[in-house]
Protein backbone atom coordinates (compact mmCIF):
# COMPACT_ATOMS: atom_id res chain seq x y z
CA UNK A 1 0.00 0.00 0.00
CA UNK A 2 1.35 3.48 -0.68
CA UNK A 3 2.26 5.85 1.60
CA UNK A 4 -0.06 8.27 0.28
CA UNK A 5 -3.00 5.70 0.51
CA UNK A 6 -2.08 4.90 3.81
CA UNK A 7 -2.28 8.22 5.43
CA UNK A 8 -4.36 9.88 2.81
CA UNK A 9 -2.06 12.32 2.03
CA UNK A 10 -3.41 15.50 0.01
CA UNK A 11 -0.64 18.50 -1.54
CA UNK A 12 -1.61 21.89 -2.45
CA UNK A 13 0.03 25.02 -3.75
CA UNK A 14 3.39 25.61 -5.36
CA UNK A 15 6.20 26.93 -3.28
CA UNK A 16 9.67 25.82 -3.14
CA UNK A 17 9.16 25.09 0.26
CA UNK A 18 7.21 22.46 1.94
CA UNK A 19 4.72 23.36 4.90
CA UNK A 20 3.51 19.97 6.65
CA UNK A 21 0.30 19.52 8.73
CA UNK A 22 -0.10 17.09 11.38
CA UNK A 23 -3.75 16.92 13.73
CA UNK A 24 -3.96 16.08 17.06
CA UNK A 25 -5.87 13.80 18.75
CA UNK A 26 -9.69 13.07 17.83
CA UNK A 27 -9.32 14.79 14.66
CA UNK A 28 -8.09 14.64 11.05
CA UNK A 29 -6.70 16.77 8.48
CA UNK A 30 -10.08 18.97 7.93
CA UNK A 31 -8.72 20.51 11.05
CA UNK A 32 -6.68 23.02 9.44
CA UNK A 33 -9.47 24.47 6.97
CA UNK A 34 -8.72 27.87 8.53
CA UNK A 35 -4.66 28.16 8.71
CA UNK A 36 -3.72 26.22 5.96
CA UNK A 37 -4.77 27.89 2.94
CA UNK A 38 -3.39 30.95 4.18
CA UNK A 39 -0.23 29.55 2.85
CA UNK A 40 -0.58 27.51 -0.65
CA UNK A 41 -0.15 30.90 -2.64
CA UNK A 42 3.43 30.74 -1.24
CA UNK A 43 4.23 27.57 0.11
CA UNK A 44 3.28 23.98 -1.00
CA UNK A 45 1.60 22.21 1.49
CA UNK A 46 0.79 18.50 2.83
CA UNK A 47 -2.33 17.58 4.73
CA UNK A 48 -2.39 13.75 6.52
CA UNK A 49 -4.25 11.86 8.33
CA UNK A 50 -2.63 9.93 11.56
CA UNK A 51 -3.24 6.29 10.80
CA UNK A 52 -6.34 5.70 12.43
CA UNK A 53 -7.79 9.06 12.19
CA UNK A 54 -9.78 10.50 9.08
CA UNK A 55 -9.78 8.96 5.80
CA UNK A 56 -6.33 6.90 6.44
CA UNK A 57 -6.61 3.47 6.27
CA UNK A 58 -7.89 1.65 9.02
CA UNK A 59 -6.81 -1.69 8.15
CA UNK A 60 -2.52 -0.47 8.76
CA UNK A 61 -3.43 0.46 12.71
CA UNK A 62 -1.57 -1.85 14.49
CA UNK A 63 -1.51 -1.31 17.64
CA UNK A 64 2.26 -2.78 18.78
CA UNK A 65 3.23 -0.02 16.13
CA UNK A 66 1.57 2.63 17.64
CA UNK A 67 1.85 1.71 21.12
CA UNK A 68 3.72 4.77 21.44
CA UNK A 69 4.43 8.23 19.53
CA UNK A 70 7.59 6.43 18.16
CA UNK A 71 5.42 4.41 15.53
CA UNK A 72 3.27 7.94 14.13
CA UNK A 73 6.64 9.56 14.28
CA UNK A 74 8.15 6.88 11.80
CA UNK A 75 5.35 7.48 9.54
CA UNK A 76 6.03 11.06 9.23
CA UNK A 77 9.53 10.45 8.18
CA UNK A 78 8.12 7.85 5.37
CA UNK A 79 5.88 11.21 4.57
CA UNK A 80 8.75 13.35 4.51
CA UNK A 81 11.06 11.39 2.36
CA UNK A 82 7.98 10.36 -0.24
CA UNK A 83 7.74 14.20 -0.47
CA UNK A 84 11.53 14.41 -2.11
CA UNK A 85 11.34 17.81 -0.66
CA UNK A 86 13.92 19.84 0.81
CA UNK A 87 13.64 20.04 4.12
CA UNK A 88 10.30 21.28 5.65
CA UNK A 89 8.23 22.73 8.03
CA UNK A 90 6.08 20.74 10.18
CA UNK A 91 3.53 22.62 11.81
CA UNK A 92 2.04 19.76 14.05
CA UNK A 93 -1.05 20.13 16.63
CA UNK A 94 -1.12 18.90 20.02
CA UNK A 95 -0.01 15.08 19.98
CA UNK A 96 1.39 15.59 17.27
CA UNK A 97 3.79 18.67 18.05
CA UNK A 98 5.74 15.44 19.77
CA UNK A 99 5.20 13.42 16.96
CA UNK A 100 7.24 15.93 14.94
CA UNK A 101 9.71 16.59 17.36
CA UNK A 102 10.46 13.00 17.81
CA UNK A 103 10.63 12.58 14.21
CA UNK A 104 13.11 15.62 13.97
CA UNK A 105 15.29 14.47 16.50
CA UNK A 106 15.64 11.32 14.26
CA UNK A 107 15.99 13.08 11.18
CA UNK A 108 17.09 16.58 11.95
CA UNK A 109 18.26 16.96 7.96
CA UNK A 110 14.52 16.35 7.10
CA UNK A 111 13.30 19.37 8.87
CA UNK A 112 13.67 22.91 8.74
CA UNK A 113 11.44 24.30 11.47
CA UNK A 114 9.08 22.55 13.80
CA UNK A 115 6.22 25.03 15.07
CA UNK A 116 3.87 23.17 17.43
CA UNK A 117 0.54 23.89 18.41
CA UNK A 118 -0.90 23.59 21.59
CA UNK A 119 1.64 20.89 22.16
CA UNK A 120 2.37 19.62 25.80
CA UNK A 121 5.46 16.80 25.86
CA UNK A 122 3.74 15.15 29.35
CA UNK A 123 -0.23 15.93 31.12
CA UNK A 124 0.76 14.86 34.20
CA UNK A 125 2.26 16.66 36.67
CA UNK A 126 5.31 15.66 38.19
CA UNK A 127 7.42 17.20 41.02
CA UNK A 128 8.11 21.07 40.29
CA UNK A 129 6.70 19.84 36.49
CA UNK A 130 2.73 21.34 35.96
CA UNK A 131 1.25 19.29 33.07
CA UNK A 132 -1.84 20.39 34.14
CA UNK A 133 -3.29 16.82 35.53
CA UNK A 134 -2.94 14.78 38.20
CA UNK A 135 -2.09 11.04 37.34
CA UNK A 136 -5.50 10.30 38.96
CA UNK A 137 -6.85 13.27 36.78
CA UNK A 138 -5.79 11.28 33.65
CA UNK A 139 -7.15 7.72 35.09
CA UNK A 140 -10.25 9.01 35.71
CA UNK A 141 -10.57 10.58 32.25
CA UNK A 142 -8.88 7.16 30.38
CA UNK A 143 -12.11 4.68 32.47
CA UNK A 144 -14.52 7.47 31.53
CA UNK A 145 -13.58 7.28 27.80
CA UNK A 146 -13.14 3.55 27.60
CA UNK A 147 -16.88 2.82 29.91
CA UNK A 148 -18.71 5.35 27.31
CA UNK A 149 -16.71 6.83 24.48
CA UNK A 150 -19.51 9.25 22.89
CA UNK A 151 -20.93 10.14 25.36
CA UNK A 152 -17.01 11.32 26.98
CA UNK A 153 -16.70 13.39 23.39
CA UNK A 154 -19.83 14.80 23.78
CA UNK A 155 -18.55 16.22 26.92
CA UNK A 156 -14.89 16.99 26.20
CA UNK A 157 -14.66 17.96 23.19
CA UNK A 158 -16.43 21.38 23.75
CA UNK A 159 -14.48 21.96 26.94
CA UNK A 160 -11.70 21.08 24.73
CA UNK A 161 -12.06 23.98 22.63
CA UNK A 162 -12.97 26.19 24.17
CA UNK A 163 -13.60 29.14 21.93
CA UNK A 164 -17.02 30.23 24.42
CA UNK A 165 -18.06 32.67 21.50
CA UNK A 166 -17.78 30.23 19.25
CA UNK A 167 -20.31 27.73 19.85
CA UNK A 168 -20.15 26.01 15.95
CA UNK A 169 -16.02 24.80 16.55
CA UNK A 170 -17.21 22.78 19.70
CA UNK A 171 -20.06 21.08 17.61
CA UNK A 172 -17.24 20.71 14.96
CA UNK A 173 -14.71 19.32 17.27
CA UNK A 174 -17.37 16.84 18.69
CA UNK A 175 -18.25 15.45 15.53
CA UNK A 176 -15.04 14.94 14.95
CA UNK A 177 -14.63 12.89 17.53
CA UNK A 178 -17.78 11.12 17.07
CA UNK A 179 -16.35 9.96 13.59
CA UNK A 180 -13.45 8.43 14.98
CA UNK A 181 -13.25 4.77 15.62
CA UNK A 182 -13.97 4.10 18.99
CA UNK A 183 -11.17 0.79 19.42
CA UNK A 184 -8.95 2.85 17.89
CA UNK A 185 -9.57 6.03 19.69
CA UNK A 186 -9.43 4.75 23.30
CA UNK A 187 -6.11 3.53 22.71
CA UNK A 188 -4.47 6.37 20.99
CA UNK A 189 -6.02 8.36 24.22
CA UNK A 190 -3.76 6.04 26.36
CA UNK A 191 -0.64 6.39 24.27
CA UNK A 192 -1.34 10.11 24.23
CA UNK A 193 -2.24 10.75 27.83
CA UNK A 194 0.36 8.96 29.37
CA UNK A 195 3.27 10.01 27.07
CA UNK A 196 6.23 11.86 28.71
CA UNK A 197 8.65 12.99 26.36
CA UNK A 198 10.31 15.92 28.79
CA UNK A 199 13.30 13.89 28.35
CA UNK A 200 13.58 14.23 24.42
CA UNK A 201 13.28 18.04 24.53
CA UNK A 202 17.25 18.96 25.29
CA UNK A 203 17.56 16.33 21.80
CA UNK A 204 15.81 19.19 19.72
CA UNK A 205 18.11 20.44 17.31
CA UNK A 206 15.74 21.73 14.98
CA UNK A 207 14.18 25.57 15.12
CA UNK A 208 11.47 25.61 17.47
CA UNK A 209 8.48 27.74 17.75
CA UNK A 210 5.72 27.05 20.61
CA UNK A 211 2.63 28.36 19.95
CA UNK A 212 0.62 28.51 23.20
CA UNK A 213 -3.17 29.73 24.14
CA UNK A 214 -3.36 32.26 27.26
CA UNK A 215 -6.15 29.81 28.62
CA UNK A 216 -5.88 26.24 27.84
CA UNK A 217 -7.55 23.47 29.15
CA UNK A 218 -5.15 20.54 28.17
CA UNK A 219 -1.97 22.04 27.97
CA UNK A 220 -1.51 25.95 30.84
CA UNK A 221 0.83 28.52 30.13
CA UNK A 222 3.40 26.36 32.66
CA UNK A 223 3.37 23.48 29.80
CA UNK A 224 4.45 26.56 27.00
CA UNK A 225 6.88 28.13 29.58
CA UNK A 226 8.06 24.68 30.08
CA UNK A 227 8.72 23.58 26.39
CA UNK A 228 10.40 27.08 25.72
CA UNK A 229 13.49 26.73 28.53
CA UNK A 230 14.15 23.44 27.53
CA UNK A 231 13.87 23.46 23.87
CA UNK A 232 17.30 24.93 23.39
CA UNK A 233 16.71 28.27 20.97
CA UNK A 234 12.82 27.71 20.84
CA UNK A 235 10.34 30.58 20.17
CA UNK A 236 7.54 30.98 22.35
CA UNK A 237 4.52 32.80 21.06
CA UNK A 238 1.17 33.17 23.18
CA UNK A 239 -1.98 33.74 21.62
CA UNK A 240 -4.86 35.50 23.12
CA UNK A 241 -7.34 32.34 22.92
CA UNK A 242 -9.91 29.72 25.34
CA UNK A 243 -8.93 26.79 24.47
CA UNK A 244 -6.66 24.00 23.03
CA UNK A 245 -7.29 24.84 19.25
CA UNK A 246 -5.96 28.47 18.33
CA UNK A 247 -5.45 27.29 15.00
CA UNK A 248 -9.31 26.95 14.52
CA UNK A 249 -10.54 29.40 17.04
CA UNK A 250 -7.86 32.26 17.13
CA UNK A 251 -6.07 31.52 13.09
CA UNK A 252 -5.02 34.92 12.40
CA UNK A 253 -3.38 35.25 15.22
CA UNK A 254 -1.66 31.75 14.97
CA UNK A 255 -1.21 32.53 11.39
CA UNK A 256 0.73 35.36 12.26
CA UNK A 257 2.90 34.11 14.70
CA UNK A 258 4.01 31.35 12.43
CA UNK A 259 4.50 34.45 9.58
CA UNK A 260 6.88 35.97 12.09
CA UNK A 261 8.98 32.91 12.61
CA UNK A 262 9.07 31.79 9.35
CA UNK A 263 10.19 35.14 8.18
CA UNK A 264 12.98 35.35 10.88
CA UNK A 265 14.24 32.05 9.25
CA UNK A 266 17.20 31.46 7.46
CA UNK A 267 15.58 29.74 4.27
Amino acid sequence: MSITTRNNVHIAGEGRLTIVFAHGFGCDQNMWHSLAPNFDSRYRTVLFDLVGSGESDLTTYDRRKYASLDGYASDVLEIVDELGADPVIYVGHSVSAMIGMLAAIRAPERFLANIMVGPSPSFINDGDYVGGFTRQDIENLLDTLEANYLGWSSTMAPAIMGAPDQPALGEELTNSFCRTDPDIAKHFARVTFLADHRADLSRVTTPTLVIQSNDDLLAPMAVGEYLHRMIPGSTLSVVKNVGHCPHLSAPCASIDAIERFLAALKH
